[in-house]
């Protein structure tokens, strides 16, 4: 029985679904985990929209996070597997299944994850209020910051109109997204061969059309009045794939972005304060930093 199929079997009740789950969580992932002292810690972090089992998803990106920071707390914000994609076509590379431990390792270290599944993960609500391999499902969370703000954490698509009352549009406009995200995939591994950072085309199209940048900004405002009526201090969401932080009418509204287009996460700060980690910009600093060290050691090697 290979590893997907064990983990496929962990999101339904039983006879051995949790002792798989952990056997999984023991093996050796096809990318070794990058271990180094010197990892970012935070007191939370919130990722969502990872679509595990699509092309798009940038497993390898998210991999690199996941080895470079440390939380007290991990929420996994919805549409982290891709349903939708997989009952088309089924697409499960070992760089997947990476993710899925380095998550599951994570949990096993101590650190509390819960996960609220989204639109494209939905199969996984009929769990609610279960745990596997140290995973807390939910269908939506209250968190207290350390500054003592009360935040709603849930996926979003409870407040997507089309969504909601035209899922039939939504599929349609699922395949168009996937196109765009084959263009993605395409002017990246272009960029890469001549040694440039990752840019994403579908996050620069959305910025660019106006319907796109409407629908945004409406969605925003519902879902923070929304959780202004639910009386809590703020939001913190996923969905459509745009970081941000921003106050609405009172109200702190956190998008945690995604790993398919932005490749983002929001952390939280041990004083509470909130940040948008752009970790294509994390990376690009990561790699300046190292060259940098590195120049005295190969001017000296040189003039050897």
């Amino acid at each position: 029985m290979d590893a997907v199929t064990r983990i496929a079997m962990t999101l339904l009740p039983g006879d051995g679904a949790v002792t798989d789950l952990a056997d999984f969580a023991n093996s050796t992932p096809s990318i070794p985990e990058h271990t180094r002292a010197e990892r970012q810690r935070f007191r939370t972090i919130w990722i969502s929209d990872i679509h595990l089992g699509t092309r798009g998803c940038n497993a390898e990106m998210l991999i690199d996070f996941l080895d470079h920071v440390d939380s007290d707390t991990l929420y996994l914000v919805g549409d982290i597997i891709d349903g939708w994609r997989l009952k088309k076509k089924f697409y499960w590379p070992d760089a997947h299944n990476d993710v899925v431990w380095r998550l599951l390792k994570r949990a096993k270290r101590g650190t509390e994850v819960v996960y609220i599944p989204g639109n494209h993960d939905e199969v996984m609500r009929q769990f609610s209020g279960l745990s596997f391999g140290g995973i807390s499902i939910r269908r939506k969370a209250i968190h207290t910051t350390a500054d003592c703000r009360r935040l709603l954490v849930l996926h979003g698509d409870e407040f997507d109109a089309i969504t909601l009352a035209h899922r039939w549009l939504a599929h349609v406009g699922d395949v168009a997204y996937e196109t765009l995200m084959a263009l993605n995939r395409v002017v990246n591994a272009y960029r890469r061969r001549f040694n440039m950072p990752y840019w994403s085309l579908s996050k620069h199209a959305k910025a660019k059309v106006k319907n796109a940048v409407e629908f945004i900004s409406n969605y925003e405002q519902v879902i923070a009045e929304a959780a202004g009526a639910r009386g809590v201090d703020g939001v913190v969401c996923g969905h459509i794939h745009t970081a941000e932080m921003r106050d609405i009418n009172g109200v702190q509204y956190y998008n945690d972005g995604d790993w398919v287009e932005g490749c983002t996460a929001l952390v939280e700060h041990f004083d509470g304060r909130m940040e948008v980690l752009h970790w294509a910009d994390e990376i690009a600093a990561r790699t300046a930093r190292e060259a940098e060290a590195a120049a005295p050691a190969k001017i000296e090697m040189m003039a050897a």
